[in-house]
């Protein structure tokens, strides 16, 4: 597969690159730092240089005086190397140096005091692809399918490969790192979360089918977190006239890992899948969309007591914008009603629902589009006004 633009932009200051395995963060450093100075901790050998002596990476920068950018791939196998980056950031007045510090993981990191880089070194992120940088490589069945991860897309096999993916996080990143004491009872939480995606998170219910404790439910979704495979949208409050709910939804990063972990059979209603799917595809889509601008968004949802949801709120500068996805490929004025409850509320925002479609429409006023047109419009910065064309 050949190599496909990103929109992520580097900032010119040290920058960690977080992002799932498989996202492309080597690709994307190779393209746009290739002459930077390596430390691959992933190689065997280097890993164990770094983890016995951390102050070698001072020499090695000492070392080679011409180079101005330093990446530390996989950072959080060797949290040590932080304050040798932070005694080189601080001695930027001797020599500046753009330091990119990639990882998988945040959970040994932040146990290690990632905080001590706070202020010097931000905090981005690598998604898998946006419709928009696929262009017309672009299938919304597939994608629906088997993700956006650029790891998937070009493997010759990608339903292996999707197996394989989950295996190598539990052998490689739960396993290996102690993450949790069993990594049986972990695997079994993975397909029981499949159960949530896209649905209000409730540990006690995840709990009673993995056969643990609710607390035990709390620390694996913080796992899952923390690996950046899965994360939770928080319910948007901001001068709420109705009483809303307090529980989180939460989704998988890639709808081929949904898929995946999702088990199928004759008690499982492919309906229910494909609209968890295509809700969790453009949660990831927007999250993407959001972490690749410059405009400060953040996305919820919203969902009274009473039930009535809308999937999601993109709010921030110059952005108030309520969604609503329907994977059906017809829509009544009934499937617009929770986006005029919400614009009863806020009638500041705009709003739009996407569905399974070829035809744009307008019921009750709410624009009704295409879900993978909506999809391709999603260009970082790009206004309101363009998606809902």
């Amino acid at each position: 597969m050949e190599t496909i633009g990103r929109f992520f932009k580097p900032p010119k200051d040290s920058f960690f690159l977080f992002g799932p395995r498989g996202t492309g963060k080597s690709t994307w450093l190779k393209t746009n730092a290739p002459d930077a100075l390596w430390a691959d901790l992933l190689d065997p050998d280097s890993y164990r240089a770094y983890v016995s002596r951390p102050e070698q990476l001072r020499a090695l920068v000492d070392g080679r005086p011409g180079v101005s950018q330093v990446v530390i791939d996989e950072i959080q196998k060797v949290p040590a190397l932080l304050d040798v980056v932070h005694q080189l950031i601080e001695e930027k007045s001797r020599r500046p140096l753009q330091f990119i510090l990639t990882g998988s993981s945040s959970r040994k990191l932040r146990r290690a005091g990632v905080d001590l880089l706070a202020g010097r070194v931000l905090l981005k992120t690598l998604h898998p692809f946006l419709a928009a940088e696929l262009g017309s490589r672009f299938n919304l069945d597939q994608s629906l399918r088997l993700g956006t991860l650029p790891l998937v897309l070009a493997a010759a096999g990608p339903e292996e490969t999707l197996k394989s993916y989950i295996a190598l996080y539990l052998r490689e990143e739960v396993q290996a790192e102690g993450l949790v004491r069993n990594v049986g009872s972990f695997s079994r939480f993975l397909e029981a979360m499949s159960f949530s995606h896209a649905s209000l998170l409730n540990t006690a219910e995840v709990a009673r089918e993995c056969q643990v404790g609710r607390k035990t439910v709390e620390g694996f979704v913080e796992v899952l977190e923390d690996l950046l495979l899965g994360f939770r949208l928080q319910v948007f409050t901001r001068k709420a006239k109705r009483h809303l709910v307090q529980h989180p939804k939460f989704y998988y990063m890639d709808a081929g890992i949904f898929q995946t972990l999702r088990p199928k059979g004759p008690l499982d209603a492919s309906a229910e899948t494909a609209g968890a799917a295509l809700e969790g595809l453009v949660a990831q889509q927007l999250r993407a969309w959001i972490a690749y601008g410059q405009k400060d968004r953040r996305l919820n949802f919203w969902r009274t007591k009473s039930g009535v949801e809308v999937d999601f709120v993109v709010y921030g500068q110059d952005t108030f914008l309520a969604v609503e996805v329907k994977s059906s490929r017809r829509v009544s004025s009934k499937d617009v009603r929770p986006l005029k409850a919400f614009l009863e509320d806020y009638p500041q925002a705009r709003a739009c629902l996407l569905y399974g479609g070829r035809e744009r429409l307008r019921l009750d006023g709410i624009p009704c589009l295409p879900c993978g047109e909506f999809l391709a419009r999603l260009i970082p910065d790009a206004p309101v006004s363009d998606l809902l064309k």
